[in-house]
């Protein structure tokens, strides 16, 4: 769900980089979410805080957060093909569970 604002974003700026899906993905999820009545507010408010926070690497205040920020970076760099210099810069300045520094240096081959 973190990538609700995908699409919105492409729709209304013609691209979907970071700021626009954090910007768009909010309100989205909240109309989604309204659907479920077993979803507190709380945990509405803070679904849509991870969304609009998703491609912000400070501030983390949360492991549901810093999971999440790990999370969607490996998917995004397997996918883009980032190279290992970027991965590794992000892993010193980013990654802070063992598991995620476990999955990344497994998955781009890094010690």
């Amino acid at each position: 769900m973190h990538d609700i604002g995908i699409r919105p974003s492409e729709e209304k700026y013609g691209c979907c980089d970071g700021k626009h899906q954090e910007q768009e993905g909010p309100a989205y999820a909240r109309e989604m979410l309204k659907g479920f009545s077993e979803i507190t507010d709380e945990e509405t408010d803070r679904v849509c805080y991870l969304i609009a926070h998703h491609h912000t690497y400070t501030g983390v205040d949360g492991m549901d957060y810093r999971i999440l920020l790990e999370a969607d970076f490996l998917v995004n760099a397997f996918e883009d093909g980032l190279p290992a210099e970027n991965i590794c810069t992000f892993r010193e300045n980013v990654f802070r569970t063992k598991t995620g520094i476990e999955l990344l240096n497994l998955m781009f081959g890094l010690e």
